[in-house]
């Protein structure tokens, strides 16, 4: 074993320690060291132990994941750093088949001894929950893809940019906000790196290097009168990118627009500056009139209503109930899939599950159960054609094989379905946001995700935005204040009545949509252009109307 390997073999576990280094095995290494990938023989290594150990047990599948989690944060508030920390976590787990169904166990000791005794644990466990299984596993049919390997297209991986050199970003947009008026600024950014290694007994050993970055803001003012204080967050979306995320370019500002948008990257330096702006309008809004509005929503915004409204309900595993203690169920049962004509939504609303759109938070070659990931349709037309699956639930939609919808959220978590990005279509059209607004005559345009509420079988709903402005007679004409949109999901994307062409596409998303008991966190984008729902019921969630 290399000196290297037993370094890693040797800083197992999970913590949190001050940049510029790591404790690693009573020794300080650097950052640099720390990025230095585990050698793939040694992974492949440690696999085949497990493999071996779990068939010779009596396990008919079994499958290995060896993760290292690396996760950094940089946070500022004010002209002050906050906090400067870095976590790692280095383990194995296997799953394993036996006796018709699983069982699962995991460990951060990496000896062979160790290595073994896990994947031996994990066939005792299937063996005893076979007792109370009704009916066996059914897993869809997958091939082994041998050894391949997958990474985030990078142009500048985010760890490896200097500390400092993040801390002085971060302060110079905390400057920029307090020269402006604000009274509280606060800016973070958060930095992850999913090392992970998968195997199987169907003869895939897959390496995967998974890079996501996510910078935030919050810009608080104060009205000296009243005492009165309204807040704005950053309008960015965290994405599976690199650190070129900040690094915008021109030629990508959507323009015509009351907010300054770019389609793939981002300006924290511009959108302080508005945010900065935009606290004093909030200040100074009138508020919303109760009624019916069009609704302008910009994908800042509508990203968290697909989420929560198209995403989550067309979880398979939320439909058959194995969600409902926690989260919930579904409105979206299995007979309204089987009609083949069940109306989510006008003929406008087409939305597509991707494994593989490059940028986003949910791109990856492989899932947590090896299966080579793709797209496919969930709502065609307005109609409901498809779920999100994995390999033991294939069989139950007639699948041949699964849709790749496997995850984990660390080595010693178990793999189940999660949320691939899902996403709405945008137009064929070269419509642009600007000529949305012209035809309409009383309606609402909205930035930003805020406050949400939504029902154990994501129907009945509430939204608001961080921005809202006013829309009459095709002009914006100013800002509203404590508006907030009520529907239900069917209605509501019935109400879909436009949407904007290729252009104006962007990604929002979430780093930790939160699912399973015990509970996980996995990240997730959701994209669309600029879309317009007519006559939408809009509240006004202040106590007066002024």
């Amino acid at each position: 074993m290399r000196r290297r390997d037993f370094l890693y073999l040797t800083s197992l576990g999970a913590g949190a320690a001050m940049l510029p280094s790591l404790n690693t095995f009573g020794r300080t290494i650097s950052v640099e060291e720390a990025l230095i990938p585990v050698d793939v023989k040694l992974k492949k290594q440690m696999a085949d132990i497990a493999l071996n150990a779990a068939k010779s047990k009596g396990a008919t599948y079994a499958d290995v994941r060896i993760g290292r989690y690396l996760n950094q944060v940089v946070a500022t508030r004010d002209a002050r750093v906050e906090n400067v920390a870095n976590g790692e976590s280095f383990g194995l787990g296997v799953r394993v088949l036996a006796n018709g169904s699983w069982g699962f166990a995991a460990t951060n000791n990496l000896d062979n001894a160790s290595i073994a005794k896990a994947a031996e644990l994990a066939v005792a466990i299937a063996k005893g929950n076979s007792k109370l299984m009704s009916e066996p596993v059914q897993l869809a049919p997958q091939k082994g893809y041998g050894e391949v390997s997958w990474k985030t297209p990078l142009e500048v991986n985010a760890f490896t940019v200097p500390i400092p050199q993040k801390v002085e970003l971060l302060l110079n947009v905390n400057s920029e906000a307090l020269k402006g008026g604000a009274k509280y600024v606060s800016s973070n950014l958060f930095m992850v790196n999913e090392q992970k290694y998968f195997a199987s007994t169907e003869g895939s050993y897959i390496d995967q290097d998974i890079h996501r970055i996510w910078p935030n803001f919050t810009v608080t003012k104060i009205d000296a009168t009243s005492g009165k204080f309204e807040t704005r967050n950053a309008l960015s979306s965290p994405m599976g990118m690199g650190f070129e995320y900040l690094t915008p370019k021109e030629e990508e500002k959507i323009k015509g627009g009351p907010v300054t948008m770019y389609k793939k990257r981002y300006d924290m330096f511009e959108d302080v500056k508005e945010a900065t702006r935009h606290v004093s309008e909030k200040l100074k809004a009138k508020p919303v009139p109760a009624g019916k509005y069009d609704l302008i929503l910009d994908p800042s915004h509508l990203f968290l209503t697909i989420h929560e409204s198209v995403g989550h309900p067309t979880e398979l595993d939320r439909v058959l109930g194995y969600e409902a203690n926690y989260a919930g169920t579904s409105f979206l049962t299995l007979d309204k899939w089987e009609s083949k004509k069940f109306n989510f939504g006008s003929d406008q609303v087409d939305v597509i599950a991707d494994k593989l759109e490059v940028g986003s938070l949910g791109a990856v070659g492989y899932d947590d159960e090896g299966v080579k990931c793709g797209s496919w349709d969930i709502i065609k037309k307005g109609i409901l054609v498809n779920y999100q699956t994995i390999r033991d639930q294939a069989h139950i939609l007639g699948l041949k094989e699964s849709q790749g919808c496997c995850y984990a959220d660390s080595w010693d978590s178990i793999q189940f379905q999660r949320m691939p990005n899902v996403s709405l279509a945008p137009d064929n059209t070269s419509l642009t946001a600007a000529e949305m607004v012209k035809d309409v005559e009383k309606g609402i345009y909205m930035f930003g995700r805020n406050s949400y509420s939504i029902d154990q079988q994501r129907y009945n709903f509430q939204f608001s935005a961080q921005l809202a402005y006013e829309v009459k007679d095709g002009k914006i004409i100013g800002m509203f204040k404590d508006a907030a949109y009520q529907s239900n999901t069917q209605e509501f994307w019935n109400a879909c009545a436009k949407r904007c062409g290729k252009n104006d596409y962007r990604l929002g998303g979430t780093f930790s949509d939160g699912k399973g008991q015990p509970s996980q966190v996995s990240a997730v984008s959701h994209g669309s252009a600029t879309t317009r729902f007519n006559g939408v019921k809009v509240i006004n969630t202040g106590s007066k109307l002024g």
